[in-house]
């Protein structure tokens, strides 16, 4: 097997042999194998090692096996401690999830603060079967079904062309010793009970399953690609981007063959998994929002828009002295400037009355009750009702910011309109203009 992993890594990832090379160690056969691999060739390799401390004496014996494999092979082991049933606990997660998370985001760490190329991971041919196996049961879409990745930003898998039985035969043949996970065993875990009872049926329905199942992946995984160029070349008719939010025509969507197929493709990436919620928007009122864990995304008339979790601490009320004659904001930057006359007002620049305005100032956000005069017209109005009849999509709205007096009285919504209060009149004395730059 020697032979077949260098072939491997000298035709697919040989980027590898002048990287720094942090491997994965459980301390079973899998990832000690990789060991003795990339070892063997030499490569620039370090371990890593968790204790998830979930099989008492068991996963402290794991450590131990793997420090001594360390000092045996002269390489720099690291190993991390983890509470994992708390952080499940605490995150609503499943053992093996929380495991899961903790694990990867640890290598990442490590990787970023000792520089790090690659995390090497020991996944095999039949884990990438028993993947398969796992989505095709619980339902999922095209890419679900292409398997695991051999490489993934800096996850590297250099394992994956190989089988489970040829790890252990190379294992056996060269004397290799290795820890077994009683946990392995037991069926209770869906993956395992794929594994004990299901594959090996599989295995002897068709010997060949393995190599069968790789011809299979190839061809999802060419299939694949032409879809990702039908989306390259939709995405450029249906999206647009405003700021920072993304807007979906949903016209343009619902003229395409399969609306809900290329609404997924679009939209995977955001996180959303209630899919039939998503479609739905498309026919559903304004004003509609489905969430998934980092983003939103609204129906706003005639569009989807797609946009970051709103945080209330994104920002901080700005104050504003008598003596500031520029401020940064999110949007810009505020200039003002004492002048002796003015030209019409726009959306970027307004005129007021100086001896109006009560000093500090403040930019901050909108708030539910606020009111203004609106510049050209008589009378008051809520600035919900005022966003409302200006067709303001939410995000707009979160994102609106005022300038407003010291006594509460709002002098501009930024970008929009002025107020009334503080217009210039015959009797202004001084005139103070408020611009906003890009």
């Amino acid at each position: 097997m020697l032979k077949q992993f260098q072939d491997h890594i000298n035709k697919n990832l040989p980027f590898l042999k002048k990287s720094k090379l942090l491997i994965a160690i459980s301390g079973g056969l899998d990832s000690v194998v990789l060991t003795q691999l990339c070892h063997q060739l030499k490569l620039q390799i370090s371990l890593a090692h968790c204790n998830f401390n979930l099989r008492g004496k068991e996963s402290d014996a794991d450590e131990d096996f793997v420090l001594n494999l360390a000092e045996d092979l002269n390489l720099e082991v690291f190993v991390e401690s983890f509470d994992t049933e708390n952080y499940a606990n605490e995150n609503k997660l499943s053992i093996q999830m929380a495991a899961r998370e903790l694990r990867y985001q640890w290598f990442l760490e490590l990787a970023t603060q000792l520089h790090f190329d690659y995390v090497l991971t020991a996944h095999h041919a039949d884990d990438n079967l028993e993947t398969f196996l796992i989505n095709l049961t619980r339902g999922t879409g095209l890419e679900g079904l292409t398997g695991i990745p051999e490489t993934n930003d800096h996850i590297v898998r250099p394992l994956l062309p190989f089988s489970r039985e040829m790890i252990l035969e190379y294992a056996e043949s060269n004397n290799l010793v290795w820890r077994e996970d009683s946990s392995n065993a037991s069926t209770k875990y869906f993956r395992n009970k794929l594994r004990h009872d299901v594959i090996p049926i599989l295995k002897e329905l068709n010997p060949q399953l393995l190599q069968s199942f790789d011809k299979t992946q190839n061809h999802l995984q060419d299939s694949q690609n032409i879809i990702a160029d039908a989306i390259t070349r939709i995405q450029k008719k249906v999206v647009a981007i405003e700021g920072d939010n993304i807007l979906v025509d949903i016209k343009k969507i619902l003229k395409l063959s399969s609306p809900k197929a290329y609404l997924y493709e679009l939209l995977k990436d955001f996180g959303f998994t209630e899919w039939d919620d998503v479609y739905k928007l498309l026919s559903s009122q304004s004003g509609k929002v489905v969430l998934s864990k980092t983003h939103r995304l609204i129906k706003n008339r005639n569009y989807l828009i797609i946009t970051s979790l709103y945080n209330e601490s994104d920002h901080e009320n700005i104050k504003v002295t008598e003596h500031d004659y520029e401020i940064v904001l999110p949007i810009g930057n505020m200039i003002f400037k004492t002048v002796t006359n003015f030209s019409t007002i726009d959306r970027s620049s307004i005129y007021v009355d100086k001896d109006l305005l009560k000093y500090p100032l403040t930019v901050r956000k909108w708030e539910k009750g606020d009111y203004f005069y609106p510049f050209g017209m008589t009378g008051k109005k809520k600035l919900s009702k005022f966003f409302k009849d200006e067709k303001w999509s939410l995000p707009e709205k979160e994102q609106a910011l005022l300038l407003v007096s010291d006594d509460d009285k709002i002098i501009w919504i930024l970008n929009s309109r002025m107020d009334n209060r503080f217009k210039v009149t015959d009797k202004t004395t001084t005139i103070l203009k408020l611009e906003l730059t890009s």
